[in-house]
């Protein structure tokens, strides 16, 4: 598992540019199911049959893509200026590492000397890349950087760029692995999107979504904590399971859903957390508004420091998401009103 994870969270795959990860994926999940194809705006569409009589279509999303940053001016001494694709502190920009999907590399400077918060901005930020004149650069204007930071394994923490949401990503390879292992087939028609160009606007759930034109839509993705000092006021804590939303920025999920949810994990005694978040939103958004209307929920992975370069998850709440999600693949669900 950590393994697999490793390898996710290495691949760079900034919102737009997912082509590196989206390879590094398909090839892992295509013995894995009975259709694969990628549609017109890069995201994966993997089917798997179901035996059931009447099955309801059932779609699962998680983003591949990561934030990351482009190159917007190179001045005459060989700094690159830059701005972000997706939402990029800036307070945790200065000293880190980049890399362009070229492989130049560079660090992060800034022109303030004393930083706060008040007036920390990309806007005074460069990348240095080494170099002493715009002749020697080997990035132009348009060229894309994700952070470079390798995956730390704490033991029961892991940590590393990206975990937005490639541990998602490794949840859905994890069930798909297992499905297959035990021979198990979903009561549901099962689609496992990897979408594109979330951390942008949700771009990929929106089209992936009409094509599937799901009758259930759950999406996966991480969600912050409110377990560190002063940090934000939240029930969310790492290590005391998957968390099930109820609600976050964009969207309410179906109760029935919520419900759904609570009582799979009930009855296969697994932990979880209910989940209110105040900012940000998922891939389940984007479902929920596709064609006439979707119910939604989501199934969400306790993270800290979300969108900086050290992102943390506690690998017993990965572990229990995928049995969470493997479960629910095994379970009917009636959305009867």
């Amino acid at each position: 598992m950590k393994s697999l994870i490793k390898t996710l969270v290495e691949t760079p795959g900034p919102s737009g540019y997912e082509s590196q990860i989206r390879q590094t994926i398909a090839d892992i999940i295509k013995p894995l199911v009975d259709h694969l194809e990628v549609d017109k705006l890069g995201n994966i569409i993997a089917r798997i049959d179901s035996h059931s009589d009447n099955p309801k279509t059932l779609m699962l999303s998680a983003h591949m893509d990561e934030i990351g940053v482009i190159a917007t001016h190179i001045d005459s001494n060989g700094f690159i200026r830059f701005t972000n694709i997706g939402g990029v502190k800036p307070e945790s920009c200065p000293g880190g590492h980049v890399r362009f999907l070229n492989g130049t590399q560079g660090v992060i400077g800034t022109e303030i000397i004393n930083t706060n918060k008040e007036n920390l901005s990309l806007e005074n930020m460069y990348i240095d890349i080494g170099i002493q004149e715009k002749e020697q650069a080997s990035v132009r204007t348009g060229d894309v950087a994700c952070f470079e930071r390798p995956f730390i394994d704490m033991g029961k923490r892991l940590v590393s760029k990206a975990m937005d949401d490639r541990i998602s990503i490794a949840i859905m390879i994890s069930a798909l692995r297992a499905l297959k292992e035990k021979d198990i087939n979903p009561i549901h028609q099962t689609f496992f999107v990897f979408s594109t160009q979330e951390e942008v606007g949700l771009r990929g759930a929106t089209t992936a979504s009409f094509i599937v034109d799901p009758d259930i839509g759950i999406a996966l993705d991480v969600t912050a904590s409110g377990d560190t000092p002063k940090g934000v006021r939240m029930e969310v804590g790492l290590g005391k399971g998957p968390a099930i939303k109820v609600r976050d920025g964009g969207m309410l999920s179906d109760p029935r859903i919520v419900d759904w949810m609570v009582n799979t994990a009930e009855a296969a005694g697994i932990p979880f957390q209910l989940e209110v978040l105040e900012k940000g939103t998922t891939d389940a958004r984007a479902i929920q508004l596709a064609r006439s209307g979707v119910p939604v929920g989501c199934l969400s992975i306790p993270c800290r420091y979300i969108h900086s370069p050290s992102e943390m998850v506690d690998i017993d709440d990965v572990e229990n998401s995928i049995r969470l999600l493997i479960s629910l693949l095994e379970q009917p669900i009636q959305l009867d009103y």
